[in-house]
């Protein structure tokens, strides 16, 4: 029996259309440009620099890009586990050895090959690097709407640095939230890194 959705999962889905579209509209020169400044203002940061795990991503279409941040990690002598979408959409986890450990994977990803660590591995990263789709100031976050970030962020464990990457203009001072939703502690945009919370 399906009613009517509820007011803030209809908010959240208003909200994310109008972030996605804004996003298919962002020129290439923009995409790669924020890649870059995200990925220096990352590698700046002391969590990032006494890291020795982090767990990150592949991004995909006109998501801030970590195709070159992936490789600094590696170069900076970081182990890097990659998420591996599962059936059920919660995320198992993979160490990335570099672009040729990535194969196509559902969903338009990119995945790591090699043997999975299971889904408890991203509470080892003492470094989280998560999609969204925007974020407040208190740290709530909104994604794709799978629950797939929610998941994995409810296994992290207090204190570890969690980091939505974004746009500028996708910190907004307020976000539609559900009470699975979790909280990140920090955004990497363009212009900087935000704490938050």
């Amino acid at each position: 029996m399906t009613g009517p959705q509820p007011l803030h999962e209809a908010a959240k889905v208003a909200v994310r259309d109008q972030l996605l579209t804004a996003r298919r509209r962002r020129p290439l020169a923009e995409v790669g440009e924020a890649a870059r400044a995200i990925a220096e203002h990352l590698l700046a940061a002391p969590e990032v620099r006494r890291a020795a795990t982090v767990a990150a991503y592949v991004s995909v279409g006109s998501e801030p890009g970590t195709t070159g941040l992936l490789d600094l990690l590696l170069e900076a002598g970081k182990r890097v586990i990659l998420p591996v979408l599962m059936a059920d959409n919660d995320l198992d986890w993979a160490s990335y050895r570099g672009p040729g450990s990535l194969a196509p994977a559902r969903r338009g990803l990119l995945e790591p090959l090699g043997p999975t660590l299971g889904v408890d591995a991203v509470a080892t990263a003492d470094v989280v690097l998560v999609p969204g789709l925007a974020v407040a100031p208190d740290g709530l976050r909104i994604g794709r709407g799978g629950g797939s970030y929610d998941r994995a962020l409810a296994r992290v464990p207090v204190g570890t640095f969690t980091c939505v990457l974004l746009y500028d203009d996708e910190v907004l001072p307020a976000v539609p939230a559900e009470p699975h939703d979790r909280r990140v502690s920090a955004a990497a945009t363009p212009s900087g890194l935000r704490r938050l919370g």
